[in-house]
């Protein structure tokens, strides 16, 4: 460790260290000094490099530099702000500004945006172009709508698709600022072999990319008196959504998403951690019956929709071993329209299904094959995270403000065990207290499984369960799950039980959450810290086991009998069908 100055002010940081990782590493420098270097390409884990031309400072002796090509030395003299370095920014950012759509007040990214960040840094808010802007038509395409009157040709959603997920369903065609992002392969991104994760969003700069919106469809139907609407919210939404009213990373906000819900006039609102824990009895159960009776193993699970599509398209020779269980989305969408409907009174064509998901590939599961357990769609839309923000903003709420209110009952009650689905390693651990119960045919003490814990990409590890030797491991971000499916393929890994996640993380990383700048991704591991709020609500929850909630043994013992009825499999499961690449 050594010092530098940036701007004047005495800065520690790591022999090795860029620059541009120096004016974030001292966290005392950084919040009391202005260390802040200019940047729209570069993004920590995604792409490490930047190529905009405004990561630029002044070292004396050197001139201008690179800041994130830069390796500091001791006692190297960096200004971020000199004359120089302004009016070199200044040229860049015009540039940038001629090829990008200025309509900022009609922007989904508006408030959120790193290139009005860029702007206010060099105060040119008061846009001088006067260029008249030549757009080209915004392009629909399936649930991912890509403007590139918004692009700024950062490279960001390229590097996600290719270097994290392991995909490659786009490239930039074309140099500079006229480049667009286009499918690599086909016409469309599915015909690229997009799953609809979303991590392409979730990098971009600007509003360049977002999830088809669905907003003014909801609220159509919840004003519509003919309609009953009801609305269900996924786990690791409690832990993201107050980010987008200023709370901290990781802020739980549960009762204060089901009063918004409510004040925006759903019939009901209810807590899809119920069907995080009726998934679990249907997929533990599953489970077992596999191990007991020769089944194929190992068992994969299909709670991610992102997951199934990348492997029923890419792996299509395995898909025997995903487990058949519906998505709890789907889970709960088809309690609503049978079990709900019959004991209310409400015909399932009357009722409406909303879910407020962290995730885009959730809006492209409502069409899948075998989703409509009454004859019906098991859930007719699915909302991000950002969507339903937008939406209570929308009807003017003031999130803060708000009173903690409870989820509806029945289908409103969650464990523990619901509750970490949102992170990786949730639904191995979630379904592995239930295993262990069953498997030695009593309660057993084990509650927390620490060993498929945390954000690695692979976690792995063996777990005796009632006389078992079981094998398991959780898998997150796509381009860990190909590298495990290829060693599974091969024979060099073995196991019994496979949790796979699309997202790097899990949901609490999902596509349709919180857009969060670079700068904060540079000193934040967003995926811990919002999966670390589940993990808190799991522990102090007086019910952590799936097996032990009450609406859940209600159902069971009114309406579907046992896990694995055949009533469970005529509603609560599915099927895939093998695409090929």
């Amino acid at each position: 460790m050594f010092q530098i100055t940036i701007n004047g002010n005495p800065v520690t940081t790591h022999d090795g260290a860029t620059i541009f990782e120096a004016a974030y590493e001292d966290q005392y420098a950084r919040t009391q000094f202005d260390t802040d270097i200019l940047s729209l390409h570069y993004l920590k884990g995604v792409q490490e490099k930047e190529d905009s031309g405004l990561c630029i400072v002044e070292v004396p002796g050197k001139g201008i530099v690179n800041a994130v090509d830069t390796v500091v030395e001791p006692f190297m003299v960096v200004l971020t702000k000199s004359e120089e370095v302004r009016r070199r920014q200044k040229e860049i950012l015009q540039d940038i500004l001629k090829h990008h759509d200025r309509d900022c007040r009609n922007c989904n990214r508006t408030g959120n945006c790193e290139l009005q960040d860029v702007q206010y840094s060099l105060r040119t808010t008061k846009n001088p172009v006067t260029e008249a802007f030549d757009a080209v038509p915004v392009r629909a395409d399936g649930i991912i709508v890509r403007d590139d009157n918004k692009c700024i040709r950062c490279g960001r959603c390229v590097a996600a698709c290719e270097k994290i997920q392991g995909i490659g369903a786009i490239k930039m065609e074309g140099e500079g600022l006229t480049a667009k992002i286009v499918p690599s392969k086909g016409e469309t991104l599915i015909e690229s072999g997009c799953v609809g994760c979303g991590q392409c969003i979730t990098v971009c700069p600007v509003g360049a990319l977002y999830e088809r919106d669905d907003v003014a469809a909801v609220l159509e139907a919840v004003r519509d008196p003919e309609k009953y609407v009801v609305i269900q919210a996924a786990p690791s939404v409690r832990a993201s959504i107050s980010e987008a009213f200023g709370y901290p990373i990781g802020s739980g906000t549960k009762g204060k998403l089901a009063a918004a819900l409510r004040k925006i006039g759903f019939d009901r609102v209810f807590d899809t951690v119920f069907s995080a824990d009726l998934t679990i009895m249907e997929e533990a159960n599953e489970l077992v019956e596999r191990i007991q009776n020769g089944g194929k193993l190992p068992m994969f699970t299909s709670c991610c929709p992102g997951w199934i599509n990348y492997c029923e398209t890419y792996y299509g020779d395995m898909i025997d071993h995903l487990s058949s269980c519906k998505s709890p989305q789907q889970m709960f969408g088809a309690m609503v329209k049978t079990f709900l409907a019959e004991k209310e009174g409400i015909p399932a064509e009357k009722i409406v299904v909303v879910s407020t998901m962290p995730c885009t590939a959730k809006k492209r599961e409502l069409g899948r094959d075998y989703q409509n357990a009454a004859g019906v769609p098991d859930v007719d839309y699915s909302l991000t995270s950002r969507e339903v923000a937008r939406m209570i903003q929308m009807e003017g709420i003031s999130f803060p403000g708000l009173d903690e209110e409870e989820f509806d009952a029945p289908l409103g009650i969650g464990s523990g065990a619901g509750t970490i689905f949102g992170a990786t390693g949730g639904v191995m651990e979630a379904a592995l207290r239930t295993a262990n119960d069953w498997l030695n045919g009593e309660p057993q003490n084990a509650l927390d499984f620490a060993e498929v814990r945390g954000v690695a990409g692979v976690k792995e590890a063996t777990y005796k369960v009632g006389g078992l030797e079981l094998r398991v491991a959780a898998v997150s971000g796509l381009e860990n799950a190909k590298a495990l499916l290829e060693k599974i393929r091969t024979g060099e890994a073995q196991y019994d039980f496979v949790e796979f996640m699309a997202c790097p993380g899990g949901c609490v990383n999902g596509g349709g959450q919180p857009q969060q700048k670079a700068k904060v991704r540079m000193i934040n591991d967003i995926r811990a810290e919002r999966a670390m709020t589940l993990y808190h609500l799991d522990q102090h929850d007086s019910l952590r086991k799936s097996h032990e909630n009450p609406e859940i043994i209600e159902l069971y013992d009114t309406f579907l009998g046992k896990p694995g009825s055949e009533k469970a499999h005529a509603y609560l499961h599915t099927k895939y069908q093998a695409k090929g690449e």
